[in-house]
């Protein structure tokens, strides 16, 4: 009865496992924060947050089950004057762990979920991107806890951790990179993740963890049955590890269809959904852009928010911005987006235009509200310096196309 009483006081001291959430999910919690794209509440790039946070929570739990097993480890003589179970110790240690990683995991979600619906969110939530995540920890937990018991060395603690970041950071084959946790990176604002990836993902993670503990069940206790469920894991794994492989060529995002939002007045500017805060701060720095062209050729009265790589001709009186988050000054560079169309980028890229380039800069300043830069004529910039706002929209009614055209010279300039 001694004995008995000494390993169940020894069972109960595993609830100071719980101690760590905290640790945990402040880890994860920053590597999400960080992965997120600045300004901007989309929900699949929450989920690519919450894969990107598996990735430094993952080996963090995996060292702390390697410790927790070879602490568990050195009592393991006691447990054996009972007459329990020896799978008893092991299976109460994994599925307190799994628990405790899964609570710092929903802190994490939490912290995602909250950041993503505070601002005007975009996209629709998918559980099975939650879920991906939570298998894949609950793997990474199961083999951190193995390594700790099956070497039960004090090296083993770091190097389960440095080695399952690794598999996360470097992986041998580009098409693992589908394998959980997927390396997805950043979504943008016009994709959306595949639905079916990431349940492959989800099964892969629960066909493997499956794999580990029933093996691992099977070796302690000896038990024939457990070798059925141990082969169909593996059949799972197998499956879903061939049918990511065939995905290679496959892109893990798909295009989404959306519905702009917009704002009418005085100009027309429309945004991706997710970007639906910034169209104030658009408006007011592409507004006195849009005044300045007014009556050339450039002018234009309705701006449209494009994908990174969707660069199509724009219509009359349209242009086009490539906002890929809201990241500080990301008005003004929308507003340099749209000034640099405006240039012939085949002619002003010539060097025999390279004087009339310097010209162009000196005009392009002034739309842009940004300070002139040095030109060697220092008689032209002065005269442009002292026009007032009017006569500088006459004179680039005027002189458009050369500004266009980067054939700008110094006698444009010195017009009565």
């Amino acid at each position: 009865m001694s004995d008995l009483g000494r390993v169940l006081r020894i069972d109960a001291r595993r609830t100071a496992l719980f101690l760590a959430v905290p640790a945990l999910a402040f880890l994860g919690a920053v590597a999400a924060w960080r992965a997120m794209l600045p300004g901007v509440a989309y929900w699949d790039d929450a989920v690519a947050a919450l894969f990107s946070s598996v990735c430094l929570l993952g080996p963090a739990s995996a060292g702390f089950a390697a410790w927790v097993a070879l602490r568990e480890h050195r009592l393991d003589y006691l447990r054996g004057l009972t007459a329990r179970s020896p799978a008893l110790g092991p299976l109460l240690d994994l599925l307190l762990l799994g628990i405790v990683t899964l609570c710092a995991y929903a802190v994490v979600a939490a912290v995602v979920a909250a950041k993503t619906m505070i601002h005007v969110e975009a996209g629709h939530p998918k559980p099975i991107g939650p879920l991906a995540g939570a298998l894949t920890l609950l793997v990474y937990t199961v083999v951190g806890y193995l390594a700790g018991r099956l070497v039960p060395r004090l090296p083993t603690v770091p190097a389960v951790a440095v080695v399952t970041y690794l598999w996360a950071a470097a992986r041998p084959e580009p098409w693992a990179d589908l394998l959980p946790p997927p390396g997805v990176g950043h979504v943008g604002l016009f994709a959306a993740l595949r639905t079916e990836l990431l349940a492959a993902q989800a099964l892969w993670s629960f066909g493997l963890g499956a794999v580990l503990v029933t093996g691992y069940l099977w070796a302690l206790t000896r038990h024939a049955w457990l070798a059925l469920p141990t082969v169909a894991a593996a059949g799972v794994v197998t499956g879903t590890t061939l049918w990511l492989h065939g995905q290679q060529r496959t892109p893990a995002v798909v295009p989404r269809a959306f519905a702009y939002s917009c704002r009418q007045w005085p100009l027309t500017v429309c945004v991706h959904p997710g970007l639906h805060t910034a169209l104030p701060s658009l408006e007011a720095a592409l507004t006195p852009l849009a005044a300045r062209l007014s009556g050339t050729p450039g002018r234009f009265v309705r701006i449209e928010h494009r994908p990174d790589n969707d660069f199509p001709r724009p219509g009359h009186g349209v242009v086009y911005i490539h906002l890929s988050d809201l990241s500080p000054g990301y008005a003004h560079r929308a507003a340099q987006e749209i000034e640099i169309s405006l240039l012939d980028a085949r002619t002003c890229g010539d060097p025999r235009h390279a004087v009339g380039a310097r010209y162009s800069a000196l005009v392009s300043a002034w739309l842009l509200d940004e300070g002139p830069p040095r030109l060697d004529d220092a008689v032209a910039a002065r005269a442009f310096a002292r026009w007032d706002e009017q006569r500088r929209r006459r004179w680039l009614h005027t002189h458009y196309a050369r500004y266009h055209s980067c054939t700008l010279r110094g006698r444009d300039f010195h017009e009565r």
